[in-house]
């Protein structure tokens, strides 16, 4: 999922450029960068090495010139390739005031093309040798293997088999989709189309990005220019997310997946609870708009990354379950958001808290609907979830809401590790209104931190067993009519989610009668 870390590129000394945080994407910047060949290069500390693989003409040079926002490396307008040999380019980008190094290892193509413009030794260094020198010298981070979007899942799995060969699963390998900029209806639609094959060719990745790395002219659309702008930072949150932050250096290549450094959050509760006004009492600033504008019920959702005490978090801010009565068409759009929920949490490593936001006030059965949906269902009562009231300004003191209130949630059987009363409510003229908000801040804040366990990131594999449980929970709960055709349902899963028609069947089933469970991929 892309995240708001924007750029802005100004010269440096040796013709780096460095990148400071923004609210908009700049334009790409065209000043040089540190350029060598890989017998040039040197080791540096504190710096994020990434390795971009793929076949000729993939677009690994032009995928560099994304990263750097410059045309430092050349590129090639065809498919006959121009990388003959390894090239080394330097980068910094400062993110909240830490600078982040990054060196691009832009490699031969692994396959030779037709017209052999790249040798078969892939410039003087098989690529099993070639690994093991960058290994060696300057420790690996990240691979990325670069496929254009036009490739057939069975030609990405050979090269696959050649990657995982020489890392062993030590070095996470993400794949980055390129050449997707007329793909229809957006460019993620290309994961969705294949992830069920890159999944049963045995294709495991760290994350993924479908992008375009198309250079910009002032006669492209403004789609295309968009675009562009959502590639530029879908690669960057890959990198950043590999980045080692504890100060010890450049390591060699791990013996174990980087643990994830930002916490997911997923934020859920009835409409006109205050979940966008919790986002921002938590940022410390307005990121969230406080009215999504969605439609009741449909599992969309927003995300938002921003840290605080030195750790960073990205919250999930969701619409949940209102009042029983979905239509069919309802109940369709949300499996298929449901679904493509699943799987973008299930890209960004899990969820770490659960976080249900309640208005003080009467108890609805919407209230108990969200409580089973999210922390059931969806995450089988293996992820801590913990409490938020809001609402709560004229009270003389919040927590007393608590104690008058707390019994009517263990009659419910509504059971949190946690809970904060808070007001979620900025801008208020009252000088005690006012220092409530901040209480708040500082109490909703502690409840992240005491709360988020980083040791959940693990228990939480999300899979089709997940969405089964999640389809058949809408169902049961809040569907007018719970007779769904399996056809009509296995028909949507096809066509919204790229599934295929064997697998959309066999969950459409399920969900519809029960039945036994499938692999959870």
């Amino acid at each position: 999922m892309a995240t708001l870390t924007t750029i802005e590129a100004t010269s440096l000394p040796l013709g780096r450029t460095s990148s400071t945080v923004s609210s908009q994407v700049s334009s790409q910047s065209t000043a040089g960068h540190n350029h060598r060949r890989l017998k040039q290069a040197s080791p540096c500390k504190d710096t994020c090495n990434v390795v971009i693989f793929g076949d000729t003409g993939s677009g690994k040079s032009s995928l560099v010139n994304l990263i750097t926002g410059t045309q430092t490396a050349p590129t090639s307008p065809d498919a006959m390739g121009c990388t003959t040999g390894t090239h080394v380019y330097e980068h910094d980008i400062v993110i909240q005031n830490k600078t982040m190094k990054v060196q691009l290892f832009d490699t031969p193509g692994l396959v030779t093309g037709h017209h052999k413009t790249v040798p078969t030794t892939q410039g003087q260094m098989a690529p099993k040798k070639l690994l093991k020198t960058i290994k060696k010298q300057w420790g690996i981070h990240l691979v990325m293997y670069c496929v254009q979007g036009s490739k057939d899942t069975f030609a990405l799995q050979q090269n696959y088999k050649l990657l995982h060969s020489i890392v062993k699963g030590k070095v996470p390998i993400v794949l980055v989709v390129t050449c997707l900029e007329c793909r229809e209806p957006d460019m993620e639609e290309w994961w969705r189309k294949d992830e069920t094959s890159i999944s049963r060719f045995g294709m495991k990745f760290a994350g993924h990005a479908c992008i375009t790395a198309l250079n910009i002219d002032e006669c492209d659309s403004e789609k295309v220019k968009q675009r562009r702008e959502e590639s530029y930072r879908a690669v960057w949150e890959l990198i950043k997310q590999q980045f080692p932050q504890d100060g010890t250096g450049t390591p060699g290549v791990t013996t174990s997946p980087p643990v994830r450094k930002t916490k997911n959050i997923v934020l859920f509760g009835e409409a006109g609870t205050g979940k966008s006004s919790i986002v921002n009492l938590m940022a410390g600033k307005e990121v969230a708009p406080t009215s999504l504008g969605m439609q009741r019920c449909t599992l969309q959702w927003e995300d938002y990354t921003f840290d605080f005490d030195g750790e960073y978090y990205k919250v999930f801010d969701t619409i949940g379950i209102e009042e029983s009565g979905l239509e069919m068409k309802e109940y369709l759009a949300a499996v298929t958001n449901a679904y493509r929920f699943i799987k973008t949490l299930e890209a960004d490593g899990g969820i770490d808290l659960l976080l249900f936001c309640v208005r003080a006030g009467r108890f609805t059965a919407a209230l108990q609907n969200n409580y089973r949906f999210f922390h059931e269902f969806l995450c089988e009562k293996k992820v801590p979830i913990v409490l938020a009231i809001t609402n709560l300004e004229r009270e003389q003191r919040m927590e007393d809401w608590w104690e008058r209130e707390k019994d009517v949630f263990v009659r419910n059987q509504i059971r949190v590790a946690d809970h904060a009363c808070i007001t979620a409510a900025d801008g208020l003229e009252d000088i005690q209104q006012q220092e409530r908000y901040a209480e708040s801040r500082v109490a909703i804040r502690n409840l992240v931190k005491k709360n988020v366990a980083g040791e959940h990131n693990h228990v939480w594999t999300g899979g089709n067993n997940v969405f089964v449980s999640l389809g058949r929970g809408l169902k049961n709960v809040v569907v007018k009519n719970p007779h769904i055709r399996k056809r009509t349902l296995a028909s949507q899963l096809t066509k919204r989610c790229g599934m295929s028609q064997e697998t959309a069947g066999q969950l459409a089933d399920m969900i519809e009668q029960g039945g036994v469970e499938v692999d959870a991929s």
